[in-house]
């Protein structure tokens, strides 16, 4: 078994993708989940309802996490103003998904917020990297973004469970592991790099994205308090 940190709070390594249209969407959802959730994923889809930043609000309100998956990319000035603006709303984690200056620039702009960079997304295969035109496999690109995003003053990466053995293997043990593509059950949606829980967790994941598995459920908070026990199994 791979050592995790083991500072951070069990229940706060399921982060819930509140993926939805509006914010009585939103609404519903949080309160339907209660405790079971304590950390949330706030991506573009809430972002362009135009009520992104009243739910973060009340996110904090409560007293969850916010993680902002924006996965910023534009020049340099560009993303370290972005990232000041939500550095200012306390959000608690927030995706890069650049080059090196663009990286370099969020973290040194980031103040208490920390900057996770986007390796390789979950939804693309081998081939999807080819066409993109990578001279290499999944798991080579993603060391090398992990090792240069930590040089260059980030937090973490985002990155498929199945490589977060060879993160934990071959980068720095201080990398925060962010893994979405993460299905308890056998998966048929557009993900293409999946790893259920239990796994991920005992491979050395600090956190776990869930969204469809949870929101989908005729019982979220139930499906949200099966994925806590399975991350409590493998700690």
């Amino acid at each position: 078994m791979t050592t995790v940190n083991k500072q951070i709070p069990t229940r706060e390594r399921l982060i819930f993708a509140l993926d939805v249209p509006n914010l009585d969407d939103a609404q519903q959802l949080i309160s339907q989940l209660g405790d079971s959730v304590q950390f949330y994923k706030l991506g573009l889809e809430v972002f362009l309802s135009g009520h992104y930043f009243d739910l973060l609000h009340e996110l904090k309100g409560a007293g969850k996490k916010v993680f902002a998956d924006l996965k910023l990319f534009d020049i340099p000035a560009t993303v370290a103003a972005a990232v000041r603006q939500l550095a200012r709303h306390e959000v608690d984690f927030c995706t890069v998904h650049g080059n090196d200056s663009m990286l370099k620039a969020a973290a040194e702009a980031k103040g208490d917020m920390q900057i996770l960079a986007v390796t390789a997304l979950t939804s693309l295969d081998q081939g999807d990297l080819d066409d993109l035109g990578f001279q290499c496999d999944a798991r080579t690109l993603v060391l090398s973004r992990a090792r240069r995003a930590l040089a260059l003053g980030c937090d973490g990466v985002v990155s498929s469970g199945l490589e977060v053995s060879a993160l934990r293997e071959h980068a720095d043990s201080r990398l925060i592991t962010v893994c979405p593509g993460i299905r308890p059950i056998q998966n048929d949606d557009d993900q293409q790099r999946v790893m259920t829980p239990f796994q991920a967790i005992r491979d050395g994941a600090d956190y776990l994205v869930v969204g469809r598995p949870i929101r989908t459920a005729a019982d979220p908070a139930a499906a949200a308090e099966a994925i806590q026990a399975d991350i409590a199994r493998a700690l």
